[in-house]
């Protein structure tokens, strides 16, 4: 995996999409609506802020909010009442012993979320969940992760409001800047699944996977470290036009990562990782395939990018995968499927 120089960049700021009724209708079926008593706009009723720093003093852009007396009570107890709709279906039996123990709001990047910290009064014990504005391309990202990854993603939406469960794991940059010099790290694990990752990135057509953008989930094994890769941010979904924001050893701030692949792993293992990746998510569209289709019915008619983004990723593609079959697509739902289908033709000529 070799970089190389790119002339484009991510959008400073992306366009919000709406989620339309067919796409709704989508989320219904698949139980992915539910009624919330607090919305997104609810919370930015705030009365003051405070920025967030982490235990080195470091400024984290991210702003702890508060409430006035009257709202705190509302907004905290509604806040409990999502985080049981989310974990346990709406259960409301062992809410008595939770609580809001702090509310962040993040400014910077797209979605802007609020971050809830509720704690279990008993033992101390934290957990986190997020709030955002519903958006439709992100909407299609935590789906296609969903069904086509090796990840299960919990999420729900109400009207303009989306929910989503914390992903646990080590942020990318965190685990460069404190791990990548441990001598028990295994380089050539942490490189076949950075190869993996950015396999499935590429495929799925989901971009901006820079290393804040991706957590590293490290499991003990019983005579080695696993480690998995999982996006953390899926704002990014199929919306710019260039292949190289799909790719995640394109990003400067993963060249630690690259230099390991390039260190530990030869080219024909490269492709060898590659082709078993490919034939995972091919597995995974044939034991989904009512459900993804039912998603691409509605993906395929939405419009989630500009047309020139589309026309510009098209051609790209085009031309990577030296196939025509990408410069009949007019929209990025097209194109996504147009990947995935050549993937599962590829896997099962080998």
């Amino acid at each position: 995996m070799q970089e190389e120089n790119k002339e484009n960049i991510i959008s400073k700021k992306k366009q919000t999409y709406p989620i339309h009724r067919d796409l709704r209708h989508y989320l219904r079926q698949n139980r992915r609506v539910e009624d919330m008593p607090c919305l997104y706009k609810d919370l930015k009723h705030y009365s003051f802020s405070v920025p967030f720093v982490d235990s080195a003093g470091n400024d984290t852009l991210w702003e702890t909010v508060f409430y006035s007396e009257s709202d705190r009570r509302e907004i905290h107890g509604a806040l409990t009442a999502i985080y049981g709709i989310l974990k346990a279906a709406g259960d409301t039996s062992f809410m008595e012993h939770l609580s809001v123990d702090r509310i962040d709001y993040c400014t910077f990047g797209n979605s802007n979320p609020f971050r809830i910290r509720i704690i279990n009064n008993f033992n101390d014990n934290y957990d986190y969940y997020y709030v955002k504005i519903a958006d439709a391309s992100r909407i299609y990202g935590l789906e296609l992760e969903h069904i086509l990854s090796p990840n299960r993603i919990n999420y729900f939406v109400c009207k303009d409001t989306l929910i989503e469960e914390h992903i646990a794991g080590i942020p990318g940059d965190q685990f460069i800047q404190r791990h990548f010099n441990n001598a028990n790290l295994n380089e050539t694990r942490i490189a076949k699944e950075f190869i993996k990752f950015n396999e499935r990135c590429f495929v799925k057509l989901l971009g901006d996977m820079r290393a804040y953008n991706f957590v590293i989930d490290v499991t003990p094994d019983f005579d080695d470290t696993q480690y998995r890769i999982r996006a953390i941010d899926f704002d990014q979904q199929c919306y710019e036009g260039h292949k190289n924001m799909y790719m995640p050893h394109f990003f400067k701030e993963n060249r630690p990562f690259v230099q390991l692949c390039i260190k530990r792993i030869n080219a024909e293992t490269t492709r060898q990782y590659q082709h078993e990746e490919h034939a995972l998510i091919a597995n995974r569209m044939k034991t989904s395939k009512f459900r993804l289709n039912e998603l691409f019915d509605v993906m395929v008619h939405d419009h989630i990018s500009t047309p020139a983004k589309i026309d510009t990723l098209k051609n790209e593609l085009a031309q990577h995968y030296q196939s025509d079959q990408f410069l009949r697509c007019q929209t990025m739902g097209q194109i996504v499927k147009t990947s995935l289908l050549l993937i599962v033709k590829k896997s099962n000529l080998h």
